[in-house]
C-alpha cells in the first residue's frame, strides 16, 4: 500500500497510464491503483480514453460503437481531438493542484493501434499527437501485455469495434506496444497480464511509489 506519510510532489501531480490490448485487465488495475492512493490521502483522478469530457464521450461511443468502417487518417483525428480537449480542460489543470491522474488509455494507444495496427505513418502520428497535447507526455505508463488468443477467449460477445478486428490487427497492436516500451524502459512497466490480479496491483503500486518518491525528492 501507498506510504500515507509520503507527501505528494509539490510541485505538479503524477500522471499514470494504463496501457495494453483488448481484455488486458486495465479497468480493474486502473480502480485497484486508485482506492490504494486513495487510501494514503492522495487526490486521485481516474480517466479513461477517449472519453472524461461531453466531446470525449460523443468520441468514443462513434468510434467504439459505429457500424460503418472509417478510414485510418479519420479515425487518427477523432482520437487526437478527444485527447486534446481532455488534456486541456481536464488534466493539466488536475496536475497543477497536485493530483494523481489514472488514465485507462492515452498517447501510446495512439502509437500502437493506428500507427503499428493500422499502419499509419508513426512519426506523423507522434508529431500530430504531440500537437494534441502541448507535448505530455506520463509519468509512468504500465503496460498490461496478454496473448491474443488469451484475449479472444477474456472478451464476451457483446464487442466493440476494436475488439472486432481480425488478430493480425491485434498482433501488431501487441508487437507495437513492446517497441514502444523497449524504447523507453524507465517510463514503462510491463507487466504479464495473466498474473492474478491482486499480484498485479502489488507489482503497480510498488512503481508508483517509487516514483513518486522520486518526483517529492526533485
Amino acid at each position: 500500500m501507498i506510504n500515507p506519510h509520503l507527501p505528494p510532489p509539490n510541485r505538479h501531480g503524477l500522471l499514470i497510464t494504463f496501457e495494453g490490448g483488448e481484455a488486458a485487465g486495465k479497468t480493474t488495475q486502473s480502480e485497484l491503483l486508485a482506492l490504494h492512493l486513495e487510501a494514503g490521502g492522495w487526490q486521485v483522478l481516474r480517466l479513461r480514453e477517449p472519453g472524461g469530457t461531453p466531446l470525449g464521450e460523443q468520441v468514443r461511443h462513434l468510434l467504439l460503437q459505429r457500424e460503418t468502417q472509417l478510414t485510418p487518417e479519420a479515425e487518427l483525428m477523432l482520437f487526437l481531438a478527444a485527447r486534446a480537449e481532455l488534456v486541456r480542460r481536464v488534466i493539466l489543470p488536475a496536475l497543477t493542484d497536485g493530483a494523481v491522474v489514472i488514465c485507462d488509455r492515452f498517447s501510446d494507444s495512439t502509437y500502437a493501434y493506428q500507427g503499428f495496427g493500422r499502419g499509419l505513418d508513426l512519426d506523423e502520428v507522434r508529431r500530430l499527437d504531440a500537437f494534441a497535447t502541448g507535448g505530455l507526455v506520463p509519468d509512468l505508463t504500465v503496460l498490461l501485455d496478454l496473448p491474443v488468443e488469451l484475449s479472444r477467449r477474456r472478451l464476451g460477445s457483446d464487442t466493440d469495434a476494436f475488439e472486432r478486428e481480425a488478430d493480425a490487427f491485434h498482433e501488431r497492436v501487441r508487437e507495437g506496444y513492446i517497441a514502444l516500451a523497449g524504447e523507453n524502459p524507465e517510463r514503462w512497466l510491463v507487466l504479464d497480464a495473466t498474473l492474478e490480479a491482486q499480484t498485479l496491483a502489488n507489482l503497480i503500486v510498488e512503481r508508483v511509489q517509487a516514483k513518486a518518491s522520486q518526483s517529492s525528492s526533485n
